[in-house]
């Protein structure tokens, strides 16, 4: 059973390490940026976690998939690597959308309650990453990510 879901175990422990990395580094600079008006706050927290959350997925993504996409003579693949990108970006969009729009409201939402800017961060985040892993693996699951060989 573990091989049949092995993929699917390899992408989420990428998001949850990316999303470790991201909650750590946002939180500090929520924190650096209490003095910002909350909408600020928000929003710099919110971009600050997207550029980890995506250089650490990313990293970890190629690393775990690099050789799935050459070819016996060296070369890249390039008919499957498009093929597997356009089911990723369309299993991450929509999870991304819901993701941004939940994390910003409840971030800002905890910050007009008067939490502490890197509690807010923390809270908004890991309830967001919640919903986002539920919305991420259905994705992939509809978008058949892992089926058809790969």
């Amino acid at each position: 059973m573990f091989e049949k879901h092995r993929k699917y175990f390899m992408l989420n422990k990428n998001i949850l390490i990316a999303f470790t990395a991201s909650i750590t580094v946002s939180a500090i600079v929520a924190q650096m940026l209490s003095d910002q008006a909350d909408y600020l706050n928000t929003t710099y927290t919110l971009a600050v976690d997207y550029i980890i959350y995506f250089s650490t997925f990313g990293g970890l993504y190629y690393l775990d998939n690099r050789k799935k996409y050459l070819l016996e003579s060296g070369q890249t693949d390039k008919a499957k690597l498009k093929h597997d990108l356009i089911k990723i970006v369309a299993s991450l969009g929509v999870a991304e959308v819901v993701y941004t729009i939940v994390r910003w409201i409840l971030q800002y939402y905890f910050l007009m309650l008067n939490y502490d800017a890197y509690l807010a961060s923390i809270v908004s985040q890991v309830i967001s990453t919640i919903i986002y892993m539920i919305i991420i693996n259905l994705s992939v699951k509809m978008t058949r990510l892992y089926k058809d060989g790969n």
